[in-house]
């Protein structure tokens, strides 16, 4: 923990920052480069900056939920997109789409359980890269 005025007061906006452009880095990769690997690494940033200010207890209070449980939670989100497809009579981890809207008009948002998967390997990134760094922390 640093005992930064200007770093722990920075520190909020910039958290905030981080966690809003891993989240469009997620969102704009199921279709371009990204994806829920470098935005789950964007979003622990974040956190990682705000341990570095506030301490480890501070941020495992902000963050609700233990990384742990963020992680698994994540795995079992990919697994699930993964193993959709076998409803269907597709292979493990073949994509399918789903069509919000109206397609015949063209107003529609498509969403694809590989968007399901990336959310997953966000989670998965985000928990297991805090819960290392939480702890190298709390030896520290």
């Amino acid at each position: 923990m640093v005992n930064s005025i200007i770093l722990t007061a920075a520190t909020r906006l910039l958290c905030a920052l981080l966690l809003l452009f891993s989240i469009y880095m997620l969102w704009r990769g199921h279709n371009l480069p990204g994806g829920g690997f470098i935005g789950g690494l964007i979003g622990s940033t974040g956190f990682i900056l705000y341990a570095i200010a506030k301490g480890a207890k501070a941020t495992r209070e902000a963050l609700v939920f233990e990384p742990q449980s963020i992680a698994m939670v994540g795995l079992g989100t990919a697994l699930a997109a993964g193993g959709y497809a076998a409803f269907f009579g597709d292979a493990f981890f073949t994509g399918q789409w789903w069509f919000v809207g109206d397609r015949e008009s063209g107003d529609y948002i498509p969403i694809s359980s590989v968007l399901v998967f990336d959310i997953g390997v966000y989670l998965v990134v985000f928990g297991s890269i805090l819960t290392l760094v939480l702890a190298l922390e709390e030896e520290v």
